[in-house]
C-alpha cells in the first residue's frame, strides 16, 4: 500500500492530470445515454465519521449548460471504496441514483469501514470510470490520536485569480480540509477579472448550479478535494452578499418573500455540489448545516451557520461608529437554537481541543486610530451582546483549549480573544485563527500600509497579512502549531508558497507564541 506521502508526491499529480480535459477541451462521446463524459467536476468525500464519510460527484457531460447537458430522467451511478489505490482490495461497493431534480448529483454515505483508516474510492458511469479520490474515517470515539493536521480554507472568486494555493494545498500531507464558506461568488464578473465567466448575477437554480460548475472545472480545486475528505459550511456569497435570514443586501429591491425564493434556489445548489450528509438535505429555503465532528478525544470541530439565523446587521451594517444597535440585547448570529446547541456542545465535550469552525472575525477589531471606535457591523462586533455570552461561556464552564477557525475578511489574522476587548490586561478565553482567500481580493500583499497603525489600535491582534493562501495546523495534546501558507500572486499562474508565519499555542494557554 502507497504512504500518504507517496500518494501526495506521485499518484494526485497524475490524478489532477486527468481532468483537465473534459471541461477545458471539450466532451468525449460516450456511448450509452448520456452525451458525453460525466465526471468533468471531478470528485468529493466529506463529513467523515468513525465508520464511513460522504462520497460525492454530479454527472455534467456540459457543465456550464442548464441540466449539466443531462437529460430529464435518472442515471443509475456505480461507486467503489478500497483500501489500496489500485483498487485491488475492495472493501465496498454498490449503485447509486443521479437523479435530475438534484442535479444528477451523487451523494453516498458510506458505513461500515474501520476507523481511523485511509480510502480510496471511485464511480462509473455509461462505462466511465471517475478520477479516483482519497479519503479517510475518523478515530474512533474513546481513542487519543497522537496528532490532527488539517488546512482550513476559504473565499475563492474564480474571476479575481488562479486557484494556486489549492495547488500546493493538494500537496500538503492532512487528515481533514475545513472550508469556512464563500465557496462561490455570486454576482457577475468583476472589472478585474483574470479569469473571466461571462454569468450574470445567480438568481436562479441553474444560474448557481452553473457558478459552482465554473469553479470546480478548475484542476487544483479538484486535486484538493480528491487528497483528504473536507468539512464545509457556509457563509454569504454562496446565496448573497451580506445576507442575514431572510434580509437580502438590498431588502427594498429584493423583499423577504422574493429573496427567500432565491436563498432556496441557492442551498439547493450548494447541496447539490458539496459532499454532505442526507441530514443537511435542504427543506425549501432551510437546510440544517451547523453539527459536529469528533477526532477521536484529540479535537472537535463544532461547525456553525452565522448566516441563516442572524438577526439584520445593525447601524447600516457598514464598517462604522457604533450606534448602539450593536448592544441590542435580542441581537443574535446563531440564532437561539444552534447557540443553545452550541453550549451544550461544549459543555459536554471530553476532547483536548475543542474548535469552533465558522464565518465571521469574533475579535472586536477597531479599524480607526485614535480615540474614535469603528467596528464591522457584519461580524460577530455588531451582535456585542451574544460574543459576550459565547466568550464568557468559555471563561466560566468547563471548556478546554476553544480555538475559532474564521473566514471572510481575505486576510490572514491570528488574535487572543478575551471577554473585555477594551482592557488590554483581560486574560484571553481562546485563540481566533483567520485565514486569507484562495483568490478573493486580487494579489494582496504581506504588509499592508495601515498594518502598524491597526496592531498598535487592537493589542490582541498577534499577527495579519492580506496575502492569498491557507491556513495549516498541527494538533497534538499537548500543543497546537499554526502554519500561515502564502502565494506572492494568483494573477498569473505559478506562484511558490512560503510559511509567512507559524505560531504555537499551549494546552491550558490561550495565547499565541509567535514561532
Amino acid at each position: 500500500m502507497l504512504t500518504r506521502r507517496g500518494f501526495l508526491a506521485g499518484g494526485l499529480g497524475l490524478a489532477a492530470a486527468t481532468v483537465i480535459s473534459p471541461c477545458l477541451l471539450g466532451a468525449v462521446q460516450v456511448r450509452g445515454k448520456l452525451s458525453g463524459y460525466p465526471f468533468t467536476l471531478g470528485v468529493a468525500s466529506g463529513d467523515p465519521a468513525t465508520d464511513g464519510v460522504v462520497l460525492w460527484t454530479r454527472l455534467a457531460p456540459r457543465p456550464l449548460e442548464p441540466g449539466g447537458g443531462m437529460s430529464p430522467e435518472p442515471v443509475n451511478v456505480s461507486w467503489q471504496v478500497a483500501d489500496d489505490e489500485k483498487f485491488k482490495r475492495i472493501v465496498t461497493q454498490g449503485t447509486a441514483q443521479a437523479k435530475p431534480q438534484w442535479g444528477h448529483s451523487v451523494h453516498v454515505e458510506v458505513s461500515g469501514l474501520r476507523p481511523d483508516c485511509w480510502y480510496w474510492y471511485r464511480f462509473k458511469a455509461a462505462g466511465e470510470l471517475s478520477l479516483t479520490g482519497r479519503t479517510r474515517t475518523l478515530p474512533a470515539s474513546g481513542t487519543a490520536p497522537d496528532h490532527l493536521r488539517f488546512a482550513f480554507v476559504s473565499c475563492q472568486k474564480y474571476e479575481m485569480g488562479y486557484y494556486t494555493a489549492y495547488e500546493h494545498l493538494a500537496r500538503e500531507d492532512l487528515d481533514l480540509v475545513i472550508h469556512l464558506g464563500d465557496y462561490i461568488y455570486e454576482k457577475e464578473d468583476s472589472n478585474a477579472a483574470v479569469r473571466p465567466h461571462h454569468q450574470s448575477k445567480c438568481m436562479t437554480l441553474d444560474g448557481y448550479r452553473a457558478r459552482y460548475a465554473i469553479g470546480k472545472c478548475d484542476p487544483n480545486l479538484q486535486a484538493a478535494h480528491a487528497m483528504a475528505p473536507w468539512i464545509l459550511t457556509w457563509d454569504d456569497h454562496e446565496v448573497a452578499n451580506d445576507y442575514a435570514n431572510a434580509i437580502s443586501e438590498h431588502p427594498d429591491r429584493e423583499p423577504p418573500t422574493e429573496f427567500l425564493l432565491r436563498r432556496a434556489a441557492a442551498y439547493q445548489a450548494y447541496y447539490e455540489h458539496m459532499p454532505l450528509r442526507h441530514s443537511s438535505l435542504p427543506q425549501g429555503a432551510a437546510m440544517l448545516i451547523y453539527r459536529r465532528l469528533n477526532f477521536g478525544q484529540l479535537a472537535a470541530f463544532n461547525v456553525l451557520d452565522t448566516r441563516q439565523y442572524r438577526t439584520d446587521q445593525p447601524c447600516g451594517g457598514d464598517t462604522v461608529a457604533p450606534c448602539g444597535g450593536e448592544l441590542d440585547p435580542t441581537a443574535t448570529i446563531m440564532g437561539n437554537r444552534q447557540r443553545e446547541w452550541l453550549f451544550n456542545s461544549l459543555e459536554q465535550s471530553s476532547t483536548r481541543w475543542n474548535i469552533l469552525a465558522q464565518q465571521v472575525q469574533m475579535a472586536r477589531v477597531d479599524f480607526t486610530p485614535g480615540p474614535e471606535l469603528s467596528i464591522d457591523m457584519d461580524k460577530w462586533a455588531g451582535y456585542e451582546a451574544e460574543r459576550r455570552r459565547l466568550l464568557r461561556h468559555l471563561r466560566d464552564r468547563p471548556v478546554a483549549n476553544t480555538v475559532v477557525l474564521t473566514g471572510d475578511s481575505h486576510e490572514n489574522w491570528a488574535n487572543e480573544l478575551s471577554t473585555d476587548f477594551d482592557d488590554p490586561e483581560a486574560a484571553p478565553v481562546a485563540v481566533e485563527l483567520m485565514g486569507t482567500s484562495i483568490s478573493s481580493g486580487g494579489d494582496g500583499e504581506d504588509q499592508p500600509d495601515y498594518l502598524e497603525s491597526l496592531l498598535a489600535e487592537n493589542p490582541f491582534v498577534k499577527y495579519h497579512n492580506s496575502e492569498r493562501g491557507y491556513v495549516c495546523c498541527e494538533v497534538t495534546a499537548d500543543t497546537w502549531r499554526t502554519d500561515f501558507r502564502t502565494v506572492p500572486y494568483i494573477t498569473r499562474p505559478g506562484a511558490p508558497v512560503v510559511t509567512r508565519a507559524s505560531f504555537l499555542t499551549e494546552s491550558g494557554n490561550p495565547r499565541l507564541i509567535r514561532l
